[in-house]
């Protein structure tokens, strides 16, 4: 598959989703160990519904693929979603699909990418995410990048009988240490 170099890490780097990557989040998002922290754990999800899914996504808003930027191996995606341009604030989804690939840190420099590609690309000035409680390595990889518990819905997710609530993490503009843009143009100035 072709890739393309929109937002560059050390790691990986993120590129426009590709819709003939179907088969691959196909796999993904059947996966119950990598859907439980999703939203998409109770949907069965075909070849054709994805592929749908993805040229969706494709055609509209800010999603994009994380890209294991020595192979060029597709890891999962990230996006920003609910972009209110007028107050300037949107929401944040992320997935590792690639089970090889979690507890190396791409999740968290994944995070940091499309991070400031939303503050310091789309202008924006604050970004929600939600977690479920259970998730705790996600909880440590978003404060790791600067996002705050702002609140809780309690006991709002039941998975295997148990109640798990949803937890509500935000960061502003003028929290986030990450600016990847700005180094850049710096650069850029010295030339």
């Amino acid at each position: 598959m072709k890739y393309y170099k929109k937002m560059i890490g050390e790691k990986c780097y993120l590129s426009p989703v590709n819709p003939e990557n179907y088969e691959l989040y196909t796999q993904w998002l059947n996966d119950p160990e990598v859907t439980v922290s999703l939203n998409v754990a109770h949907q069965v999800i075909s070849p054709e519904k994805e592929k749908e899914i993805l040229q969706d996504i494709s055609r509209h808003g800010y999603h994009f693929a994380i890209v294991e930027s020595e192979q060029n191996r597709l890891l999962g995606n990230c996006g920003l979603h609910k972009i209110d341009h007028l107050n300037r604030n949107a929401t944040f989804g992320i997935f590792i699909g690639d089970k090889s690939y979690w507890n190396q840190g791409y999740g968290e420099e994944a995070t940091k990418l499309i991070v400031d590609f939303g503050f310091n690309i789309l202008n924006l000035h604050n970004i929600l995410l939600k977690v479920f409680s259970f998730n705790t390595r996600a909880i440590r990889c978003y404060e790791k990048v600067g996002f705050r518990e702002v609140g809780r819905r309690r006991q709002s997710k039941i998975i295997g009988g148990k109640y798990y609530d949803d937890v509500y993490m935000d960061i502003l503009a003028t929290e986030f240490k990450f600016n990847q843009i700005a180094r850049y143009l710096e650069s850029e100035e010295k030339k």
